[in-house]
């Protein structure tokens, strides 16, 4: 069942019910769907860390990718928001489907020359209420790098949000949710005890790498 909604449709608001659902369930779900990875892994921010969240392996199904969505969406249900905007790629299928719950269009930054920026005829109007929507939140640099985009479009992000907490949703601006916080270890890359013990190191994401 899909949950259409805005910050001007009171009646979808207030006859939304969503299942409160705790962290161990939330956990049970990324465990049982492959997302949960341990290893030796180098991430986005340089930093080394002996696990790993590939939500991609959770969205991959359907059902959970409605499941997730609906439990991010029902935090916004009481705020006027006129946008969801992503960083690519992690964060463009989640936030597909949350803004398809809060019945608002979608769209995503993506880096050009490791500049983010709009592409694809994308637009922020002028004055938008927009919600960041992100998959794994870690350091918080790829959310603020979606923040400025939207800031020097004209925008006014208003939340932001994502499937897993590591840490990094404590350092933005703007209040921030997350299905679950995780508190992963992660070293620098000269104290990695991991490196030290030999242990192979891969960097993940959509072009998983062994390094």
């Amino acid at each position: 069942m899909r949950l259409y909604v805005s910050g001007k449709n009171s009646t979808a608001k207030s006859t939304y019910k969503g299942a409160n659902m705790s962290e161990k369930d939330i956990l049970m779900r990324l465990d049982e769907t492959g997302a949960m990875l341990e290893g030796h892994f180098i991430l986005s921010s340089g930093l080394h860390s002996n696990r790993y969240v590939q939500c991609a392996k959770l969205l991959m199904h359907p059902a959970q990718a409605e499941w997730a969505a609906m439990e991010l969406a029902k935090e916004f249900l009481s705020i006027d928001v006129d946008l969801v905007v992503s960083p690519a790629i992690g964060g463009i299928v989640i936030g597909q489907e949350v803004a398809e719950h809060l019945n608002v269009p979608h769209i995503f930054v993506e880096k050009v020359n490791g500049v983010p920026t709009l592409r694809r005829g994308f637009e922020i109007p002028r004055g938008a209420k927009v919600v960041v929507v992100e998959d794994v939140v870690t350091t918080g640099k790829s959310t603020r790098e979606v923040m400025r985009v939207i800031e020097e479009s004209g925008g006014v992000v208003v939340a932001a949000c994502g499937i897993v907490n590591r840490g990094g949703g404590e350092t933005l601006d703007v209040p921030f949710h997350a299905l679950v916080k995780l508190q992963i270890e992660v070293f620098e890359p000269s104290e990695c005890p991991l490196c030290a013990s030999g242990i192979t190191l891969v960097k993940p994401g959509s072009r998983t790498q062994v390094l």
